[in-house]
């Protein structure tokens, strides 16, 4: 392998993290479904997403996108969050049923 051809698929490795992080980066343990991304379009708009289809994230029906950086990035987070809360009232209640038993 050629130097050049190392320091482009550096450059290409850098692209590809800095999108990584974009999207919210790597999964924890034990997450929930429904993770949430934030992608920039073609038309410099923001989009939050479900990571696992792509498919732009609702919430009361509204459609999440052509939003602002900062607007995609904070409802990113509090869709992550309530995401986490349900998981952990759900492994809550699992938990609980299965001490029961």
């Amino acid at each position: 392998m050629s130097a050049h051809s190392t320091e482009t698929g550096l450059g290409g490795r850098a692209d590809a993290i800095s999108v990584w992080e974009n999207e919210g980066g790597a999964p924890a343990p034990d997450m929930p479904d429904d993770q949430f991304g934030r992608r920039v379009e073609v038309d410099r708009s923001w989009t939050v997403y479900h990571v696992f289809t792509g498919v732009p994230a609702r919430i009361d029906g509204a459609a999440m996108t052509d939003l602002s950086r900062s607007a995609a990035t904070d409802t990113m987070l509090s869709l992550n969050v309530r995401s986490i809360e349900r998981a952990k009232e759900r492994n809550t209640a699992t938990d609980n049923s299965r001490n029961r038993s």
